[in-house]
């Protein structure tokens, strides 16, 4: 059994208002994407790569993994046009290039802050029950949306469980998700997530390990905060002897 990580990075990033999709905005010199990549690439456990790529960007993809020396980027598939279709098309550019019992490891390409303890426990989780999605609890009270501008009704945030990427799944069983999903005419009907999807089918989503800090980058206020981080590890590595 392989553990294969897909990372997507078909978006737009309208919501960034930069030049370029917001996986390829340069932080400190390198491609948001390239960070990402960089998390898997070193995880022990991770054995293949597969960047499902924006068309028009293969190129880019390349040379990402020929500066970063990522070696176990093996396959750079299409994308769609939304988030659920470059998962299909990542699922099906792996049909017969990998085993129904390898594990997939669905991440988001602007997800850079993803820790290796909590893609060592996706690992985990998926493997004892077939899958695993990053969770973490709700931290702040939170409310319904009323109308609005004003509400009069709060959530219960002990009931609230608040999910990360990557999701883990069996391979074979991801491949009946979106087969059933668009079979029932649920695939762009449910909030794009591989979670919501499996919820809509009535299946039973395991959590494993998440943290706050594992956000996706969505905004410029995300990126200047993935900017801090960069330069906190820069930092922290000089400190004890790293490269700067």
């Amino acid at each position: 059994m392989r553990n294969v990580a897909i990372i997507l990075a078909g978006g737009r990033g309208t919501r960034m208002g930069a030049d370029v999709p917001k996986q390829f905005v340069r932080v400190l010199g390198r491609p948001v994407l390239s960070y990402t990549i960089e998390r898997f690439q070193r995880h022990p456990e991770v054995d293949i790569i597969e960047v499902v790529c924006r068309d028009g960007w293969k190129d880019e993809i390349d040379d990402i993994c020929l500066k970063g020396d990522f070696s176990k980027v093996r396959w750079v598939a299409p994308g769609g046009t939304t988030f659920q279709e470059s998962v299909m098309n990542g699922l099906d550019y792996l049909d017969g290039r990998i085993s129904d019992d390898d594990q997939a490891l669905i991440h988001y390409g602007v997800s850079p802050f993803v820790s290796d303890e909590v893609i060592s426990d996706a690992i985990r989780v998926c493997k004892l029950h077939g899958n695993a999605s990053p969770a973490h609890s709700q931290v702040y009270l939170a409310a319904t949306k009323g109308d609005g501008e004003s509400t009069t009704e709060f959530l219960d945030r002990d009931q609230i469980m608040v999910f990360n990427s990557p999701q883990a799944l069996r391979y074979g069983y991801a491949k009946w998700v979106y087969a059933e999903g668009k079979r029932r005419g649920l695939i762009e009907k449910v909030e794009p997530h591989t979670t919501s999807l499996m919820l809509a089918l009535g299946e039973r989503v395991w959590f494993s390990k998440g943290l706050t800090s594992n956000i996706k980058i969505t905004t410029p206020e995300d990126l200047r905060m993935f900017e801090g981080w960069v330069l906190y590890e820069r930092v922290h590595a000089v400190g004890k002897g790293g490269d700067s």
